[in-house]
């Protein structure tokens, strides 16, 4: 069994930062991808930032220079360093893993940023 969980969101203020990090567990077998997408109310769910297995970076163009994704040694956990917030980065944050077979999502967390 794979669990994905994130952890780490919260209400902050504009121009604010958050770290999030996000802990893929069980038996996962080979990465391909690990990385963040997020969801606001009415939209759909795009790519925030993920790390492929080589180690290339992928950031969403609305994050970029703002946002950082890093990864442990181990390769199983990412963190999101989140400088700069925008109320328009508010929304659901989920962490998606990919493996040679198959896609798992985490649950969620939310992050909020006030005006």
């Amino acid at each position: 069994q794979v669990h994905v969980v994130e952890s780490g969101g919260g209400l902050v203020q504009a121009g604010g930062s958050l770290r999030l990090s996000c802990v893929a567990s069980g038996n996962i077998g080979s990465i391909a991808s690990l990385g963040w997408y997020r969801q606001a109310p009415g939209k759909q769910r795009e790519l925030v930032a993920d790390i492929g297995s080589g180690g290339d970076i992928h950031y969403g163009d609305s994050v970029k220079g703002r946002f950082t994704i890093s990864r442990d040694n181990a390769k199983t956990t990412v963190y999101l360093q989140m400088n700069s917030l925008l109320p328009e980065d508010t929304a659901v944050y989920y962490c998606r893993l990919i493996t040679t077979s198959v896609l798992y999502w985490g649950q969620g967390t939310q992050v909020t940023v006030s005006s």
